[in-house]
């Protein structure tokens, strides 16, 4: 069959067509995507792996940074650096007026540092006291890296012995990657997706890998775990306790009507600087012991909210343990809470410590400032227990407890 020569030059002059198209496009995604690892390096110094960035769920559209000193890493300025990473998707989903937003932050530190580790406060929460959605207490990451997991991001430390900075010896780098306050059109039941958490645990461990060759590090992070689960919800009942508030359960301590009935935990995990155990008395029980006898005194505001009484417990290792400080009731000098000593902060703070692997540890307990005015001696049980799991579980040495005489009722 012969094609009419007519019919083959308009066959002929539609596939240039397509073809020019197709090459007009794929240059422009090629360009776009060119230009957005370019302003990621550019503001990230490098460290931050572009491509991964570009594959987080709202990395879509065009990519911006932010334009000042506050938000670009410029090593050469002092440290902790972070770069906030724009994009015309997140942007379009929130609904802001300038078309683009916020979504990515990249974070590189190192130790020793000047910032001071401070427990929550008697007057804090541990729970949101004015919102409905649930809490997610941070979780290790796994993998043999010392790392954890944020409802926003990934924070990774990997040791640094041999490195510098500034013609400084440092002991340990950390890096930091997260998402900006991603909301419900790019998050799951308030949290993270499961590709974002992966995407940014493996930014996190790329940039601290790459911050370590900067800074002439020879050790390297191995990739982290796959499928990184999701948060636990909590608080959770106590009688439900099997990681970090595991020893609260076996002792049976939430029998007592004077303690609380629940827990926000998570996995153990002894590479981190920073393990914690969350004790919160439900609104009943809360409300129950304030009616009681022992709660009939003037100074004692009833618990209002879920979470008002509560007792936070936490351990710091390493680094994180030589700078610890206690809030006391004079806010303009905090206590220190120093290796190899044991004691009390004014304000209802109380310490010890141990060696464990010959790395300091200190161990804080804080307790909600009207719930402390009631039950200060049943919580020297509960400090005591909690100090000698921990202590058992990492092999430590050399504890120091507080004296008998610190736990009083004010």
């Amino acid at each position: 069959m012969v094609v009419p020569s007519r019919i083959r030059n308009s066959v002929n002059v539609l596939l240039c067509v397509v073809a020019v198209a197709g090459i007009g496009w794929s240059g422009t995604v090629l360009w776009q995507t060119w230009h957005a690892r370019q302003q990621i390096n550019e503001a990230c110094a490098g460290l931050v792996p572009a491509g991964r960035v570009l594959t987080l769920c709202p990395a879509g559209g065009a990519i911006s940074h932010r334009v000042a000193d506050e938000g670009t890493i410029e090593l050469d300025v002092g440290l902790p650096q972070d770069c906030e990473i724009f994009s015309a998707e997140a942007g379009e989903k929130h609904g802001t007026s300038s078309g683009e937003r916020w979504f990515f932050t990249g974070t590189v530190g190192v130790l020793p540092d000047d910032e001071p580790w401070m427990p929550e406060d008697s007057l804090n929460n541990l729970i949101a006291p004015y919102s409905e959605d649930p809490t997610y207490p941070t979780e290790p990451l796994g993998g043999g890296i010392a790392g954890t997991v944020t409802a926003t991001g990934v924070t990774v430390r990997l040791p640094c012995a041999d490195g510098t900075w500034q013609g400084k010896s440092i002991t340990e780098l950390w890096a930091r990657a997260s998402l900006m306050d991603p909301g419900p059109a790019f998050s799951e039941n308030g949290q993270l997706t499961s590709h974002d958490r992966n995407a940014l645990a493996q930014t996190a461990v790329g940039t601290a890998n790459n911050f370590a060759e900067r800074l002439g590090c020879a050790d390297r992070l191995p990739d982290p775990p796959e499928d990184i689960p999701a948060l636990a919800e909590g608080p959770v009942p106590a009688a439900r306790a099997d990681g970090t508030c595991a020893w609260y359960r076996k002792a049976d301590f939430e029998h007592d009507e004077q303690l609380p009935d629940q827990v926000l935990e998570s996995r153990t995990d002894d590479t981190l600087w920073d393990e914690r155990c969350g004790l919160v008395l439900s609104e009943p029980r809360a409300n129950a012991l304030w009616q009681s006898d022992a709660a009939e005194h003037d100074n004692i505001d009833r618990p209002s909210r879920p979470g008002d009484w509560f007792v936070s417990l936490h351990t710091y290792s390493g680094e994180a343990a030589k700078n610890v400080y206690l809030k006391s009731d004079d806010d303009d000098f905090p206590v220190a809470a120093r290796p190899n000593q044991a004691g009390r902060s004014d304000r209802s703070i109380w310490w010890a410590s141990s060696v464990c692997d010959g790395k300091p540890q200190i161990h804080t307990m804080t307790t909600a400032y009207d719930y402390n005015k009631l039950t200060v001696p049943a919580l020297e049980e509960v400090f005591h227990t909690y100090v000698s799991d921990v202590v058992a579980r990492r092999g430590c040495t050399d504890i120091e407890l507080p004296a008998s005489s610190t736990f009083r009722t004010d």
